[in-house]
């Protein structure tokens, strides 16, 4: 029996996951349900197209043959499907976005629910992590992360403006307490820590007047979420260093206070990237075109 497209989609998609779990959450099916096609499968063509252990998925030689064969073929399907889209009144389809948790926060209600208010036939996946990743490995559309981050081979457009991290402490713990002027004082303070993705602590940044420094600041907290951080520095534990849009709320109902405002100038804000090399399908072009008019609206 020949093979149907969707199990070819299937073995496309665990080999660009390297996991069972992930590719079948891009597909909209159940893991198991996924396994047993991909067996079922791997029993008829009589070959073993997956290496498959507790921690890891990989293409056996095989598989790997059989998916530079069908690749192609794919990606003919999915422009002609495209081809077809490009004739209808509205875009339809789905936009997967990978982003930060935080960069998530800032979009959705400005940008993502107006884009699906606007193309209701469309689907918005983002997916938070603190890492990066390789958006085209991944099967990612596109994705969002400060300026500074985006691949150079990248078409990239502004989202929002620019951003700013402020330092910030309860009253209760600034109470009776020196301010810090310089980041030097920061020494005589307890801080939360962040411990980033790849394991190691955040150092604290400043600049002033062409100044740049970073702090590895001390204090009896590590934690790995910014979220966490801020309650942490609502609740008396010591300075914490958070997105100001994180602590935006705490700030104006005095929950925290802000210190070193001099030191933390804004710096270059989000930027929407995705493959320049890359056919862009309607939906992606219609996000696009929605965060250059946004970006308009700001000037």
């Amino acid at each position: 029996m020949t093979p149907g497209f969707s199990e070819l989609n299937a073995v496309a998609a665990v080999a660009a996951r390297r996991n069972f779990r992930a590719a079948a959450a891009d597909l909209g099916v159940s893991t198991s349900a996924l396994s047993h096609s991909i067996a079922a499968l791997e029993a008829r063509l009589g070959v073993r197209l997956f290496h498959r252990t507790t921690r890891s998925v990989s293409l056996t030689a095989a598989g790997e043959s059989f998916l530079a064969r069908i690749e192609p073929a794919l990606r003919a399907i999915a422009e002609a499907m495209e081809a077809v889209n490009e004739h209808r009144a509205l875009p339809a389809g789905r936009l997967r976005i990978n982003t930060s948790d935080i960069a998530a926060d800032q979009m959705l209600a400005p940008i993502v629910l107006e884009f699906l208010r606007r193309y209701p036939d469309m689907q918005v996946e983002i997916a938070t992590e603190g890492r990066l990743v390789d958006i085209v490995a991944a099967g990612f559309d596109g994705g969002v992360r400060l300026s500074e981050l985006v691949p150079q081979d990248m078409v990239s457009i502004p989202v929002g403006g620019q951003q700013e991290h402020v330092v910030i402490g309860s009253p209760l713990y600034l109470s009776g307490r020196r301010h810090p002027l310089t980041p030097a004082d920061l020494a005589n303070h307890s801080c939360v820590r962040l411990r980033m993705g790849g394991g190691s602590i955040y150092r604290w940044e400043f600049a002033k007047r062409g100044e740049a420094v970073s702090i590895d600041v001390n204090g009896p907290l590590t934690l790995d979420d910014p979220h966490l951080i801020l309650n942490a520095a609502i609740a008396g534990v010591g300075l914490a260093y958070v997105s100001a849009w994180i602590a935006r709320d705490a700030l104006a109902d005095s929950r925290v206070v802000r210190v070193l405002a001099d030191w933390t100038p804004p710096y270059p804000g989000l930027r929407f990237f995705y493959p320049r090399h890359r056919h862009a399908t309607a939906g992606l072009r219609a996000f696009a075109a929605l965060l250059r008019e946004k970006q308009g609206a700001l000037h």
